[in-house]
């Protein structure tokens, strides 16, 4: 895959910067109408009290409001114990605990029944357990699995994985490369005719973790027909965006505790059962992690408390604010469908995730000067799989309690990068 850093219609033409948004004072509106609010909002982050460093990492991470914090510490100081394994009152406390935290993450992504709601460690187990515990049993010779080899390697390796183990048994399986427009889009018309009667699964990402846009999985349903499973890695859109899995029409959805402001090592696998036989943990699934319950529980209460749609506004909003700013730095190429870097697009939006390079500068360079100035950003190839970039980028991944002035206070610090770079 060609690096996609387009401009003009897409797909585009050569390598460019990006152009400025033709409607930045609509954006301008957005962030001052919700400034009152997300002042209120960043106010609930203890961890950004008091200092002058700028969070801007949240696509590895999410900081924690007070509320989960307080969730996990009233939990482990007043009834911590064991789920299923008692019938005291603390157990049973934290049998409920659990199936509380099941139920609220079936309401976050209009799931319905909590009971296809999985508890697991993290985006990457769900989706091996999809590969390894579901897949794999199913697969027969000939059979073929859609990889999308240009997004995280954790959509990449469970399905390889499975084509193995499938082989140990005697059983051939192709593995299908996700075609991607030179955007880094997905390129649903070169997908059509790679989609047949032998496809078993297609996996696919909601909100890809380099370009920050949505992949319109939406619209792969109808070209796959009714009978293929979909597979969704949702780790950058849970708790960024409103997420409907039934709207999707996904089969398998997965996401991460700690990029949706709960505790790491939690994670959830949502398994709707419409296709296929219906998914099991395969052997013996051991003590669930209570106190990541805990915290994602209340994770979902605080999310429905402020709003995931001012939330998705506000992140949309300052990402476009400085997409338009690296338009006006001549040296600075984003990454990404060039139609997708303003608020004002007609065709995608990106998701408060914007990633970049400088022909002159090294990501490595970029990032460690960045941080000298306390702006914490993520710089090196961002565990993207074969098919993605080859060379090292800067990605800024924002969140809702990021700030107008870290965003202007990053464009000033790269500006003078840039300007230097000329002399």
């Amino acid at each position: 895959m060609s690096a996609p850093t387009r401009t003009g219609d897409r797909p585009g033409g050569p390598g460019q910067p990006a152009r400025p948004s033709a409607d930045a004072s609509h954006q301008d509106r957005v962030l001052a109408g919700l400034a009152d609010w997300q002042r209120g909002v960043r106010a609930q982050f203890p961890i950004l009290a008091g200092t002058d460093e700028a969070y801007l990492d949240s696509a590895a991470t999410a900081q924690k409001p007070q509320v989960v914090l307080d969730a996990v510490q009233h939990y482990l100081t007043t009834g911590n114990a064991n789920a299923g394994r008692g019938t005291y009152r603390w157990a049973n406390r934290t049998t409920d605990l659990v199936s509380h935290c099941r139920a609220r993450v079936a309401d976050l992504i209009g799931a319905g029944e909590p009971d296809a709601v999985h508890l697991v460690g993290g985006t990457t187990e769900a989706l091996r357990r999809v590969a390894l515990d579901w897949l794999v049993d199913i697969l027969a010779d000939g059979d073929e699995i859609v990889v999308p080899a240009a997004d995280h390697l954790a959509n990449v390796l469970p399905w390889r994985e499975a084509r193995d183990l499938a082989a140990r048994r005697g059983v051939t399986v192709r593995l299908v490369e996700m075609p991607y427009e030179p955007s880094g889009d997905y390129d649903l018309a070169a997908l059509a005719p790679l989609v047949g009667e032998r496809t078993r699964l297609v996996a696919l990402t909601h909100v890809h973790h380099v370009y920050g846009v949505d992949m319109n999985v939406h619209r792969v349903r109808r070209l796959v027909g009714d009978d293929v499973v979909l597979c969704l890695d949702a780790a950058q859109s849970v708790g960024h965006l409103p997420v409907s899995a039934p709207d999707l029409d996904v089969d398998f959805l997965a996401f991460s505790g700690h990029k949706a402001m709960a505790l790491s090592g939690i994670g959830v696998l949502w398994a709707a059962n419409r296709r296929g036989p219906r998914y099991a943990h395969r052997g013996w699934e051991g003590s669930p992690h209570t106190a990541g319950a805990a915290s994602l529980a209340a994770a979902v209460d605080w999310f429905d408390a402020t709003g995931l749609d001012r939330i998705e506004a506000w992140t949309v909003a300052l990402g476009a604010r400085l997409t338009d700013g690296l338009a006006r730095l001549p040296g600075f190429q984003v990454l990404g469908c060039q139609d997708s870097l303003t608020l004002d697009s007609t065709v995608q939006r990106r998701h408060g995730l914007v990633t970049f390079r400088h022909p002159a500068i090294s990501a490595a360079d970029l990032g460690f000067v960045l941080a000298e100035h306390g702006l914490m950003v993520r710089a090196n190839a961002h565990c993207q799989g074969p098919a993605g970039e080859r060379e090292s980028s800067v990605r800024v991944s924002l969140h809702v309690y990021n700030t107008v002035e870290e965003v202007d206070r990053l464009l000033d610090v790269l500006a003078r990068l840039d300007a230097s770079s000329h002399h």
